[in-house]
């Protein structure tokens, strides 16, 4: 479960508490930067660990909601004796974990965070720590895809603290109408756009974090010489974070077997839009949570309005629409074309049409495949790999022991 999902539940849960992995040394489960919500009323959702560490955040929500303050835990699994921890715990790594409190500035940044993301564009989240983190800062911007680059593009508003939260709807005249005097910005030079962070200013009291070692017990460290939790963990002082909306994958074709692919699809973290003329086959019993475009290729192409990031799957099993829907998309700019169907079917389909690029054929990692259910776990580990390619830029990671291939070259699963 991404950000963009935990936006969208955040907006519509009273209470609720933000958890973030803000370090993390050594052998971990999820990597640092990653977040779950944890509800007043013991649900949670996401996950940090693979169940080690979340009872206890959970046992934090409470004074966090009631005292509206951030604070940090710290979870060192790495000493050897590692029994105490009982039998949930194995990671052996240390991480550092911020927990927020889902209320007044933060919640008017995660409502327009999910806004965002229900448009399409991805977002860029800061937190600034001030004062030996005795306030903390938030500011986002819109990040707009323009042909593979990222364009920051912000809109006014500011919100501070002293109890409340204020709105402009005006645009700010000054960097210091934005920015308190102590914090370092930097503002796009661009005349054509008006660049106004979204910003959020919190104070909160210095960090009461507390500290798991190999006791049973959380125990809270000793501060001397007025340094903080902070200083002995060396967190930075502002930590960014790139939040992209879920990558859409069109669905050509509403068949029995792309009911498993749309459902492991989701999970994996797609968007998933599948496109059939065959209306019967589009409903929401065989395909929940997804979303639908029905009509034959050329009335459903304007409609799906392809773009980069775009990940596509070709399974209806009809040569001939499948033939037609190649065809018009020879002008379309995508991420993964996927086709179902043998490297001789593949080929003919292909036959003097102009090169295609990310062209995946037969559809699915190479893993021995027997069945719809094994078939779409192939086609969603192929998925989930080449998303991993294009957030690094690296498209070389498609290849490899991998079963996928730029170009009209088809293999076998």
């Amino acid at each position: 479960m991404d950000m963009h999902d935990l936006c969208a539940i955040a907006t519509r849960e009273a209470r609720c508490v933000l958890a973030t992995a803000v370090k993390v040394e050594g052998h971990a489960y999820r990597k640092q930067g990653v977040s779950m919500l944890l509800t007043e009323d013991g649900r949670m959702y996401g996950s940090i660990s693979p169940g080690c560490l979340e009872s206890d955040l959970q046992a934090r929500v409470e004074r966090v909601l009631d005292t509206e303050q951030m604070e940090f835990a710290e979870y060192d699994m790495r000493p050897e004796d590692d029994l105490s921890w009982g039998e949930t715990i194995g990671c052996g790594g240390l991480i550092i974990i911020m927990l927020e409190p889902v209320c007044r500035e933060l919640r008017t940044v995660i409502t327009e965070m999910n806004a965002c993301f229900q448009s399409g564009s991805a977002v860029e989240l800061t937190r600034t720590f001030l004062n030996q983190y005795s306030c903390i800062q938030y500011r986002w911007k819109r990040v707009i895809s323009t042909g593979g680059k990222h364009d920051l593009t912000l809109r006014p508003l500011l919100v501070t603290n002293g109890g409340g939260t204020e709105k402009s709807g005006r645009p700010l005249t000054n960097e210091q109408d934005a920015f308190p005097d102590d914090i370092d910005s930097t503002m796009d030079s661009n005349p054509d756009r008006v660049d106004i962070p979204h910003l959020a200013l919190v104070p909160v009291p210095l960090i009461d974090a507390t500290n798991v070692s190999s006791s049973s017990a959380p125990a809270e460290r000793e501060k001397t010489g007025g340094s903080t939790e902070a200083d002995d963990w060396n967190l930075p002082s502002q930590m960014t974070t790139l939040y992209t909306p879920k990558p859409r994958l069109i669905m050509i074709g509403a068949g029995n077997d792309a009911i498993p692919v749309a459902r492991l699809a989701r999970a994996a973290g797609f968007r998933v839009i599948v496109a059939d003329w065959r209306e019967g086959l589009c409903t929401a019993e065989r395909f929940p949570n997804v979303e639908f475009v029905l009509g034959f290729p050329r009335e459903i192409i304007p409609v799906l309005d392809i773009k980069s990031g775009d990940y596509v799957i070709l399974m209806s099993h009809q040569f001939p629409r499948e033939r037609e829907f190649l065809e018009l998309m020879s002008d379309c700019d995508y991420s993964y074309l996927g086709i179902m169907g043998s490297k001789t079917r593949t080929a003919r389909l292909l036959n003097d049409l102009p090169p295609l690029p990310h062209v995946h054929s037969p559809v699915g990692l190479s893993i021995g495949a027997d069945g719809p259910e094994e078939i779409a776990i192939s086609i969603a580990a192929e998925l989930v790999a080449c998303r991993r390619a294009v957030s690094t830029g690296n498209r070389s990671v498609q290849r490899g022991n991998m079963h996928a291939s730029d170009g009209h070259c088809a293999r076998g699963r």
